[in-house]
């Protein structure tokens, strides 16, 4: 079975500010794994969550995380693995007490990096997601 992948995209039109031109797309499901893309505070039509907000972005982010899981089908239970960036140190608290409420019980393995920015300024937190679907869920 080839993977699938789910709400394809290219960068020319996600950045039309920049010179880009690459194909992407927002979940990858492989078997039973399921990689998404960063996800940010903003919607998945495109709209901005939570400028200056750090928790509001990690809320919309987890939301993200939720659907596109879904799509893929899986679930947040499934999480094995996420990454936590935050552009401030002084993030980090608001940013993982909102991505813990969402991940309660759930006990991925976690690694967060304070980084300089991400792809847009408004943007303070990204989450990367990888899961694993049980075999007797498929």
């Amino acid at each position: 079975m080839a993977h699938q992948r789910f709400r394809k995209f290219n960068t020319k039109q996600t950045y039309p500010e920049q010179k880009l031109d690459n194909d992407l797309c927002m979940a990858v499901r492989a078997g039973n794994q399921v990689f998404l893309r960063g996800q940010v505070g903003q919607s998945l039509d495109g709209q901005m969550v939570g400028i200056g907000d750090p928790a509001a972005q990690a809320d919309q982010a987890m939301r993200n995380v939720k659907q596109l899981l879904e799509e893929a089908g899986s679930k947040l239970e499934h999480i094995c693995k996420i990454t936590v960036y935050i552009t401030d140190r002084a993030y980090r608290e608001p940013v993982y007490q909102t991505i813990g409420k969402w991940l309660k019980g759930v006990y991925p393995c976690s690694t967060g990096l304070i980084v300089n920015g991400l792809a847009r300024p408004e943007w303070v937190m990204e989450i990367d997601v990888a899961a694993v679907i049980p075999d007797d869920e498929l």
